[in-house]
């Protein structure tokens, strides 16, 4: 355990005292524990008469040592800002959380390779779940950490896309960590533990989704990454503030752009055009950083499977195709083509992609 672990904890718990003031209470008092234990006249005097007399109300009654081995208990890390384990790049952005509050795999927080947060909308279409698969897959498959918010729709779609690849992931909330929310989500959130992935907040464990504390987690998902991805949103998207974060903390903002008909492409194609780059493939992202894309590619097992499926898989596998071009190079019926694709659908071997083709699914 670090040497001030507990003031850090404490004051994490502390309603009024967020991370700005808190910067400012490091600065009169030069360290955490001084400011913790500085008397009570100082106390009224620098953090003022109301927040004075509630932090001392709340000194008296609050055990650190028995929050952290309360904490420990439930296999929750407290990370605090002076720890080796705590991110380099939160400790430079002008509000870094007092504390991370981790359950899972912690030491991805700390892991050299690239990392790139997807946010997007909870109300996701099909195009753009499909979007999300194809370049978290990619990203993914390239060893990509792949950080989000753990909100339905494309935040979802990309913590399980990269577990589906055993790529890390980072899961941001807005509430105590010990809380899947939302509850809708509770088997990713426990996949995500399961899978040595990691779930963090800034928010002391057990504090419930409050107004307001889905704009904070939003610094600290961009903060994490070198660069944010926006997968559809309408124009009050939250993903807009998420980018905003970025473009402060000096992040990169990617954009997927969408139908225009498309109520959902309206945040990418306002980031667009305010310079995010725009992303159709991983490789958009992976040049960024001098990074090459792995070829998509996924061995399957044709033990099982009749003829016409092992044809459809075999050429399939080189490329995706329309209905009438693989009855073309099969020699197969349309009919019996598309009773082959269903076929194949079903057990989960092929989908149609966003151009209508049909592709090996990853």
């Amino acid at each position: 355990m670090e040497k001030f672990t507990e003031y850090y904890l404490a004051f994490s718990y502390v309603l009024g005292i967020g991370p700005m003031k808190f910067q400012n209470l490091l600065a009169v008092f030069g360290n955490v524990k001084k400011a913790y234990e500085a008397d009570s006249s100082l106390i009224r005097k620098t953090f003022g008469l109301k927040l004075g007399e509630d932090f001392i109300s709340f000194r008296k009654t609050f055990s650190p040592g028995k929050e952290l081995k309360r904490l420990s208990s439930q296999h929750i890390f407290v990370i605090p800002q002076d720890s080796d384990g705590y991110p380099q790049q939160l400790k430079h952005i002008s509000d870094p959380p007092i504390c991370l509050f981790a359950k899972g795999e912690s030491s991805v927080l700390k892991k050299e390779s690239l990392s790139i947060a997807v946010v997007g909308t909870r109300k996701a279409t099909s195009y753009g779940l499909q979007a999300t698969e194809h370049i978290v897959g990619d990203l993914a498959q390239r060893g990509v950490c792949i950080i989000s918010g753990l909100a339905l729709g494309i935040d979802a779609a990309a913590h399980k896309t990269a577990l589906d690849q055993e790529a890390s992931t980072i899961a941001v909330l807005g509430c105590g960590v010990n809380i899947p929310y939302p509850g809708a989500n509770k088997p990713l959130y426990e996949r995500i533990l399961a899978e040595d992935g990691v779930i963090v907040s800034e928010f002391p464990p057990d504090m419930t989704v409050l107004p307001g504390l889905f704009i904070s987690r939003n610094r600290i998902v961009s903060a994490l990454s070198k660069g944010v991805l926006i997968i559809e949103g309408q124009e009050d998207s939250g993903s807009l503030i998420t980018a905003r974060y970025a473009a402060e903390q000096g992040r990169d903002v990617f954009a997927v752009p969408s139908p225009i008909t498309s109520p959902m492409s309206h945040a990418p194609h306002i980031l667009i055009k305010q310079g995010a780059k725009l992303v159709t493939s991983a490789q958009d992202i992976l040049e960024e950083y001098g990074l090459s894309e792995k070829s998509r590619s996924r061995k399957i097992d044709l033990v099982g499977l009749d003829e016409n499926s092992r044809s459809v898989v075999q050429i399939l596998s080189e490329a995706p195709l329309l209905i009438d071009d693989i009855a073309r190079i099969t020699e197969l019926s349309v009919n019996r083509t598309l009773q082959t694709l269903s076929s194949l659908e079903l057990q989960g071997i092929v989908e149609k992609n966003t151009e209508g083709k049909y592709q090996i699914k990853l």
